[in-house]
This record gives C-alpha cells, structure tokens and sequence, in this order.
C-alpha cells in the first residue's frame, strides 16, 4: 500500500508532463494547418543571422537581470547568495521549468535548495520566488499597457488594459504592505528590474523583425508577443510552445499581418529561449 502511495505523486507527475506534450502537440498541428510552410521557410532563410544573435545577447540580458531581481527578494529574507551563484541556480531553474514533469519546476528546486541550505522556513523562500514572478508580471502587463494604447483601435480595450496594468501594481504593493512586510522595502527595485527584464525582450523582439526585414514601426507584433507571454506563463504546453504561436497566428489575423511571419517571430524567440 506505502509503495503504491509513494508511485501515485510520480505517476500523476509524468501523467502532467504527457498531458502537456500532447497540448503542445496539438497547438502546434493546428498553426500548422493554417500557414504556408513555403512563405514561413522563405522567412527564415533570409532571415539575418547577425541580428538574430544580437537577440540572443538581448534575451541574455533580460535573464540576467531576472536573476539580479530575484536575489533581491532573498536578501529581504537572509539568503545572500554570491551573483555568480544566483546566475547559476537560475539558470538551472529554467531548465528544469522546461523539462522536469508535472509541478515539480525550476522554482520548486530553488525553494527546496535554499531552504535546506540556509535553513530559511519554506513560507519565505516560496514566497519570494512568487513574489519573484508576480514582479515580473507587473512588468509585463505595464509595457503591455503601453503598447496597447498605440495599436489597440478600440479604446475600451486599451482603458481596460491599462486599469487592469495599475491594478496589478496596486495589489502587488498591498499584498507586500499587509502580507509580506518582510519585502516590502524591494516593491519598488523589484518592479523596476520587472520592467527592465521585459524592456529586454521586446527588444529581442525587435531584433528578429529586423532579421526578417520587418519595419520596427510594426509595434502590433510587439503587443502581440507581450500577450503570447503572459498566455505562456500558463502551465498548458512544453515551455510555452505551441499556446504562444497560436496567439501569434491568432493575434496576427486580428492586426490584418502576415500569419507566417508572425508565427516564425514567434518559434525564433522559442529557439532563442
């Protein structure tokens, strides 16, 4: 009976993993169905190869300074780990975010790490490792809120995009103020290094239209990337594929853009990642 309640956490782990791959699967069957693999192979043969790797160096960027926020949530709670060893722990958290099944992620190592390292309750290392996401979130949603003022045609969704960006701001700082008093004094850096973390990637963004050739003034494939990015925070698929170029393929109907170049924007920012 202990064996078999000792198998059923594994089991529903890989049961998590499969239920992904074949999501993955699925998403990325359906984009295929609806694009034309000759433009999207033209795409990326002429694509630039010198701007692809100055995208890659901004992605690089931006995961540098996700790690330099997190470790400002640990030393809110007495964990100061060495730059060189933050970098390190996170980016073997995203590894595993991408590869170890079900739940059991990235973050979850780095909880269960630093907790027994440090000797820190696990209330505290989980919760700056959340609070570590939510900040990035606020980020997100602030530089969506930006764009979606420019190419959002109807201005109820950009009123709604942008009380929903403050309001995401604004609970943020009272979950700290009320809750989690112990990281209050980071709300402010934390965020910050939020916006900074997606300031990076959209240029990385901008650096794959420039490699394929598409003017920067086409700002509806940014706010089309920056909505693919929250949808792939989503535990659904493998890393996000698949869920973020349906909304690419999706969101590039909607702007009236090309279907193909928005889903080869979409799988070089992935091979990028």
């Amino acid at each position: 009976m202990n064996e078999v309640q000792k198998n059923s956490p594994s089991a529903g782990r890989w049961l998590k993993l499969l239920l992904k791959i074949i999501v993955t699967a699925a998403c990325l069957w359906y984009v295929s169905g609806k694009i034309d693999f000759a433009k999207a192979g033209t795409a990326l043969k002429n694509a630039n190869w010198f701007y692809l790797f100055l995208a890659l160096i901004a992605f690089i960027i931006s995961k540098l300074v996700a790690a330099i926020r997190l470790n400002i949530y640990f030393r809110n709670i007495n964990i100061h780990l060495p730059a060189s060893q933050n970098i390190k722990l996170y980016w073997l958290g995203m590894f595993y975010n991408l590869f170890l099944p079900g739940s059991i992620g990235g973050d979850a190592y780095k909880v269960i790490l630093l907790t027994k390292k440090y000797k820190v309750p696990y209330k505290k290392t989980t919760a700056a490792v959340l609070l570590d996401r939510i900040s990035g979130l606020s980020g997100l949603v602030l530089i969506l809120a930006v764009y979606g003022s420019f190419v959002l045609k109807d201005d109820l969704y950009s009123a709604l995009i942008i009380t929903g960006a403050i309001l995401s701001v604004v609970a943020l700082y009272l979950i700290l103020k009320f809750w989690l008093k112990d990281f209050t004094q980071s709300f402010f850096p934390a965020l910050l290094m939020g916006v900074l973390v997606q300031a990076s990637q959209v240029v990385c963004v901008y650096l794959i239209m420039a490699a394929l050739n598409i003017p920067p003034d086409a700002n509806e494939y940014i706010f089309i990337f920056l909505v693919s990015s929250i949808v792939a925070i989503l535990p659904l698929t493998i890393g996000g594929l698949g869920a973020r170029e349906i909304v690419f393929l999706e969101g590039s109907k909607y702007f009236g853009l090309l279907q193909e170049t928005s889903v080869v924007i979409s799988l070089l920012f992935y091979l990028i990642t």
